[in-house]
């Protein structure tokens, strides 16, 4: 079972709960316009605590549920969320499989904090849930997340055509997949 929180050497993963929503709104405000071309048009609710309150109310259910897992990440010594990474579509029985995505602030890029947290949920997903593939999908224009995928050992499966609406454009995916042959 996924415990609620998480540490790595640096960092601190926290499975989402709805009394992390002030920090959860603080980090959306702060990388609203770098996030912008990566995720999808938000209403300007999204921006506020008692929205983000409600998403980590249904994450929370969602967690109990065994379907998704997200992990909002701060440092070691600080409850200011600097991230996120988030597991869902989890199917267990003979497919073992999740989809995986992940966010960074943008004052925190190229600092090893996001290897550090995927390398640990990679170690959750596959030693505590007993997973046997993980997939990610990444516009071909996000090169940061790309090299880090494939650092990691993620590779390339093929290309998702429109896969996502991205700031109101089906973008087209590399869908990137990491295989625990152990399981």
């Amino acid at each position: 079972m996924v415990k609620e929180e998480y540490q790595t050497e640096r960092l601190n993963l926290y499975s989402s709960n709805p009394d992390m929503a002030s920090e959860v709104t603080d980090y959306f405000i702060r990388n609203k316009e770098f996030l912008k071309d990566v995720e999808p048009l938000r209403p300007d609710e999204y921006y506020t605590e008692e929205y983000q309150k409600k998403l980590l109310l249904d994450e929370y259910l969602f967690v109990n549920g065994k379907t998704m897992f997200k992990f909002w990440i701060t440092k070691r010594d600080s409850k200011k969320v600097i991230g996120v990474i988030y597991f869902n579509g989890i199917f267990f029985g003979s497919f073992k499989s999740t989809f995986m995505s992940f966010r960074l602030d943008k004052d925190e890029i190229n600092q090893g904090y996001m290897s550090e947290a995927i390398k640990k949920g990679m170690e959750i997903v596959f030693n505590d849930l007993g997973l046997h593939r993980i997939e990610a999908n990444v516009m071909p224009k996000n090169k940061p997340a790309l090299n880090l995928l494939e650092k990691l050992g993620y590779y390339n499966e093929g290309i998702a055509k429109k896969y996502l609406k991205i700031d109101g454009v089906w973008e087209d995916h590399i869908h990137m997949v990491y295989l625990n042959e152990e399981k």
